[in-house]
């Protein structure tokens, strides 16, 4: 269906479809919706939306409610879950598309979930792809200035993300049975024996704009903070502290009780505020919260180790825009190493331009090695892209061919950084993370996979060294 769609997108002539644009994307929402029978009316659904940590928070909810004995379905940028499988985003979009997304739904009410959580864009939201879906709960992890060139500004950006805490006011009411299944209120069970889900806001009150997203209307308002003396009056406050930790990996205290992550980075304690709060929204206990939160190991493609058995750090990270790779370089820089190799490239054709330079930039200031390679260059020329990013890094005093290195190919880039890599130095390879795809001219999806291909280098480095010893 979703091919039949861009086929008739391609029909139109581009100037009659940019004034089309609001009603193709809204009627094509509402009939992916009604050929799959208005599934979220089923399920009880968790919207996740933020300019980061979105992907960490949806799994961190999901594993905490399974923990808690229930059956989720998801989407996220990283991974998919229908309920009874999981498996990696293989579509390069982070919210899917109407068809995929209520098609995902419908298998989700089918394979039996009580919950679905719903990672949303604000790109998603100007088109409409969560117009048709009964959100119940919203949680706001944060926002900075991002993809500004696709919504013209920042105040744009954010009222974007305000459209869906306005659409929860639209959304109708659930009930659900002891076994928190959605049950219709035409079924012929009485709704005194059921339980309504109060629709709910969830929001990082750390944020500067956490008082945005609470003036939308809502059942129950919950904030999470670690400023002691915050006030929002009428509000649910659960405040948090971060807790020292012996390793690289987050730990905070909630309540009286110790949470030791074992995700890498300080960041992810506000991730895992998010989760921990939607925990207590659902009347989770906080013992099944901690396990559900203290269980996952890792996310497929942030902050992941890449370990064949060689003497030095490998991590594969998703990190993109400036922002989310200054935060990787806090987390890398509590971690003992020798020398830091970056490979990095620009979320390409199409993305806000101005960060390029600020990249290379970030490399430059902080690794040893920039490595500045392909993306997903769409239909931009990508050796455009690479000098851009490039320039930053030059202007940080790196130079050309001793500790910068321009390579197109994105596989001879890693080759070139587990060459370079020596015993207790960090290799990051960062801007695809899981991803399963690069992108390129017309539409066109190289196979690829950072992980995969960087553990087959460096096997080969380890083989030849192997082979030396020998001869």
């Amino acid at each position: 269906m979703d091919k039949i769609l861009v086929k008739i997108k391609k029909l139109i002539p581009s100037k009659l479809f940019k004034i089309l644009q609001p009603a193709y994307h809204y009627f094509f929402s509402l009939i992916a919706a009604a050929v799959y029978r208005w599934p979220s009316e089923e399920l009880i659904v968790i919207g996740v939306t933020g300019t980061t940590g979105k992907t960490t928070t949806v799994y961190l909810i999901a594993k905490m409610l399974e923990q808690a004995g229930f059956k989720v379905g998801y989407t996220s940028t990283a991974i998919f879950s229908d309920g009874k499988r999981e498996w990696l985003n293989d579509k390069k979009m982070t919210m899917v598309g109407r068809m995929f997304l209520q098609k995902m739904l419908r298998q989700m009410v089918k394979n039996g979930c009580q919950y679905a959580i719903v990672e949303t864009t604000s790109e998603g939201v100007t088109q409409f792809r969560h117009r048709f879906i009964n959100y119940d709960h919203l949680i706001f992890t944060c926002l900075y200035p991002e993809h500004i060139e696709a919504h013209g500004s920042f105040e744009n950006y954010k009222k974007a993300k305000g459209k869906l805490f306005a659409h929860l006011k639209q959304c109708k009411a659930k009930h659900v049975n002891n076994k928190n299944k959605v049950v219709k209120s035409d079924s012929g069970i009485k709704k005194l024996d059921l339980r309504r889900i109060k629709k709910t806001i969830i929001v990082n009150g750390d944020d500067d704009y956490a008082d945005y997203f609470l003036s939308f209307w809502a059942e129950e308002k919950i904030v999470f903070t670690e400023k002691e003396d915050a006030m929002w009056p009428n509000i649910k406050i659960l405040h948090y502290q971060k807790t020292a930790s012996q390793s690289p990996c987050a730990s905070l205290h909630f309540n009286g009780v110790n949470i030791n992550l074992r995700l890498l980075g300080e960041f992810n304690i506000a991730n895992a505020m998010s989760a921990l709060s939607s925990g207590v929204a659902l009347s989770l206990t906080l013992a099944t919260i901690k396990r559900g939160l203290e269980d996952v190991h890792g996310i497929p493609g942030r902050l992941e180790m890449v370990d064949v058995g060689q003497d030095f750090i490998v991590i594969v990270d998703y990190a993109f825009e400036p922002h989310a790779v200054a935060k990787l370089y806090e987390t890398v820089a509590n971690i003992a190493h020798r020398q830091i190799i970056h490979v990095i490239g620009s979320a390409g054709g199409g993305r806000d331009i101005a960060r390029r330079p600020m990249l290379g930039r970030l490399a430059g200031q902080s690794a040893d090695y920039v490595i500045v390679t392909n993306e997903d260059p769409y239909d931009d020329d990508p050796e455009i892209i690479i000098d851009q990013v490039a320039l930053g890094a030059e202007k940080e005093g790196k130079k050309d061919g001793v500790d910068l290195f321009k390579i197109l190919d994105r596989g001879k880039a890693i080759t070139k950084a587990i060459d370079l890599a020596q015993s207790s130095d960090i290799v990051l390879i960062t801007g695809k993370g899981s991803e399963q795809a690069i992108c390129t001219a017309d539409g066109k999806k190289i196979p690829w996979d950072d992980r995969q291909v960087t553990r087959k280098i460096i096997k080969n480095k380890l083989e030849t060294a192997r082979m030396i010893v020998d001869n």
